[in-house]
């Protein structure tokens, strides 16, 4: 399966796998995460349910908070 992750095309022997799934492969493990996949945001408690596919466009992005 080939996706774009954050603008980059990425590699996986996965036919198809959860967003929750790549986000443990990848080791995001930045508490504020915020997800899209084919521009449609994926909250939280939808990441198990989210399925990727050959040829989507994924992006995690890091929320970082400061003042």
């Amino acid at each position: 399966m080939k996706i774009k992750l954050n603008n980059r095309e990425e590699i996986f022997d996965n036919e198809s796998m959860t967003l929750q799934e790549l986000i443990d492969k990848k080791n995001f493990t930045f508490r504020l995460l915020v997800t899209k996949v084919n521009g449609q945001l994926v909250k939280k408690e939808g990441r198990e349910n989210a399925e990727i596919k050959d040829g989507d466009n994924v992006a995690v992005i890091h929320l970082i908070t400061g003042g």
